[in-house]
């Protein structure tokens, strides 16, 4: 198991619901197809799956 995620955002939070938006604004995306790399833990992944729509997720 990997001990870190790279999420990249490739769908616009624009049109979402504000958790949603806010969501993705603390993973430290903010613009498209930005990627970032986020430790791999329970925290990240329930936010992960919150806004699964929006982004792209790979082990790293």
């Amino acid at each position: 198991m990997a001990n870190k995620l790279k999420v990249t955002l490739v769908k616009s939070p624009i049109g979402n619901v504000p958790k949603n938006r806010k969501t993705v604004e603390a993973l430290g995306l903010h613009k498209m197809h930005q990627t970032v790399e986020l430790p791999d833990n329970a925290a990240v992944r329930g936010m992960v799956r919150h806004v699964a729509h929006l982004v792209k997720v790979e082990e790293a």
